[in-house]
């Protein structure tokens, strides 16, 4: 079989796998954050942390919550890094060092998992399982949490409340992800990727190092994180040792994202808005698969930096799916990529990672251009938007432009000053367009929550370290205020009937309007910068 024929195998399954649990998972998800009852176990948890699981909370308590409860994590993911010499399976690597401990601890809070270290040589098994993987559930339950309370937002009508934030997020990872994780942790031990508590294992007298992978590849993958224990993340044969372990690992990447727009069908009580979304996440993922495996198929070095275990085909769509989520893992180095190819990532980044994006990120990101794509509709007719029953005005459209907005900001203003940053051409493996192909990539990464990097760019000194963190910081919060002051905005309205002049959200018509306003506002806001970088690179 060609690869080409084999890529195409791979796709088909995946695609036919993601259909077979887009209705089970969705429904089950919609349950999750619409059942009354909790389990004895939650009820423990809330007892624990003293809270009342069936009080509601206001849009500004709830992002409260969120951002308390993400400070303290970043505050204890810290400390965990700077004691790690006391604490157990240090293997002698010592404590982590300051401005390295802020940049992971805002890293993995942020669900981006970017990582400016090594893994084997810093991090002991310790704080990669209590401090790094706790992270990989709960940041990924956050986001699910934000996302609902936006669709709560559009199902209440002249309420206060979205919900509780506490019981969103524990929901989420006892309900969700740690079931599904136990799954396909064990799926992997299956296909041959590694658990051991062992520092590594001698080989013709060189130490190869070892950790238990499996548990934290699942949700790794699962909560669109993207952190590797290991230094070579998904391209290391113990992290994924075969096509099938890499077939699984991206479908575990899109299973969420993916199966939400169920969620939100079945939440809004119409199937069709969510296949709407569906539509739209698939058309524009498809179009960017295709721009990337040409590329990299076509390219002269097609097989440089592309795992030979994967080929092309593998690296490309493990490396669209990878961009297209906010996950940030990798199978292959993006840095080798052709100028297209590696472009193609990048653009990826820079729709705002909603085609399908990441675990509930996807959705609101994508609810909110539904939003802006509604507005720029209204503008056109003359006629005061509207969307699900709800009225677009001046709070609610201002509150959508400042989600989008944030990120092209910290990204296109940090990349800027990065630029003409005399320490940065130190730090570049590659000059000239390649070499701004690098930095923008960074800071996309980072201000998306993404965490994969082109790798031919040292991010280890304190400009890196300190400016990735705070774009980190504002990519991820920024957006979310903006998406819990929306929501509440939105229920606290009055439900508007459908009349002959509505304009209909479940058919060609918009998914066409939302698909183009998704790549007019990328296209507006980056192709200055992407003609300096890719572009160029890609014309020469």
């Amino acid at each position: 079989m060609s690869p080409t024929a084999a890529g195409l195998v791979q796709v088909g399954i995946l695609v036919v796998a993601l259909a077979v649990v887009h209705r089970p998972l969705g429904d089950h998800m919609a349950r999750v954050y619409s059942a009354t009852k909790h389990s004895k176990l939650e009820l423990a948890i809330y007892r624990l942390g003293r809270v009342d699981p069936d009080a509601g909370q206001k849009w500004s308590i709830y992002a409260f919550g969120v951002l308390g409860f993400s400070f303290v994590s970043v505050v204890v993911l810290y400390v965990l890094q700077r004691i790690q010499s006391v604490l157990p399976f240090d293997f002698g690597r010592g404590d982590v060092p300051p401005g390295m401990s802020f940049n992971t601890a805002i890293s993995f809070v942020t669900n981006t998992n970017w990582q400016s270290y090594v893994p084997e040589t810093v991090m002991g098994h310790t704080v990669q399982m209590a401090g790094l993987t706790v992270q990989n559930f709960v940041s990924a339950a956050v986001g699910m949490a934000v996302a609902v309370a936006l669709v709560r937002g559009f199902l209440r009508h002249q309420s206060d409340r979205l919900g509780n934030f506490w019981v969103d997020l524990v929901r989420g990872v006892v309900r969700i992800l740690l079931p599904i994780s136990f799954v396909f942790a064990i799926v992997l031990i299956a296909l041959g990727v590694t658990m051991s508590l062992k520092s590594g294992v001698h080989v013709d007298g060189q130490l190869v190092a070892t950790a238990p992978v499996a548990s934290q590849e699942a949700v790794k993958e699962l909560g669109t994180n993207g952190g590797g224990i290991l230094n070579a993340n998904s391209a290391h044969p113990f992290e994924n040792p075969n096509a099938w372990s890499n077939l699984v690992e991206i479908f575990l990447l899109l299973v969420i994202p993916v199966s939400l727009t169920r969620t939100f069908g079945t939440l809004v009580g119409n199937k069709k808005q969510g296949y709407v979304l569906l539509s739209v996440m698939g058309l524009i993922w498809s179009a960017m698969l295709a721009v990337i495996w040409v590329a990299e198929a076509n390219g002269l070095r097609p097989l440089e930096g592309k795992e030979l275990r994967f080929g092309v085909p593998g690296s490309a769509i493990f490396a669209n799916s990878t961009t297209s989520t906010s996950t940030g893992a990798i199978n292959s180095l993006h840095d080798s990529f052709t100028g297209l190819g590696g472009g193609g990532t990048l653009l990826n980044m820079l729709f705002g990672e909603m085609t399908p994006g990441g675990a509930g990120t996807g959705l609101y990101s994508i609810l909110v251009m539904a939003i802006i794509a509604m507005f720029l509709a209204g503008l056109m007719v003359g006629r005061t938007p509207e969307y699900l029953g709800k009225k677009l005005g001046r709070e609610e459209v201002t509150a959508a432009a400042v989600s989008i907005l944030a990120m092209p900001t910290v990204l296109l203003i940090f990349a800027g000053v990065a630029a003409v940053l005399p320490s940065t051409g130190a730090a570049l493996n590659n000059p000239g367009s390649h070499g701004l192909s690098e930095i923008l990539y960074a800071y996309a990464s980072a201000s998306n929550n993404n965490g994969s990097a082109f790798a031919g760019i040292t991010v280890t000194n304190d400009w890196f370290q300190s400016s990735l963190g705070v774009c980190m910081a504002f990519g991820r919060f920024l957006p979310i205020v903006a998406v819990l002051a929306l929501a509440g905005s939105l229920a606290a309205q009055k439900k508007v009937p459908v009349t002959a002049g509505t304009l209909p959200t479940t058919g060609p018509l918009f998914a066409t309007l939302l698909a183009g306003t998704i790549v007019l506002v990328a296209a507006l806001t980056f192709v200055p910068a992407l003609a300096l970088g890719p572009i160029a690179e890609a014309l020469l």
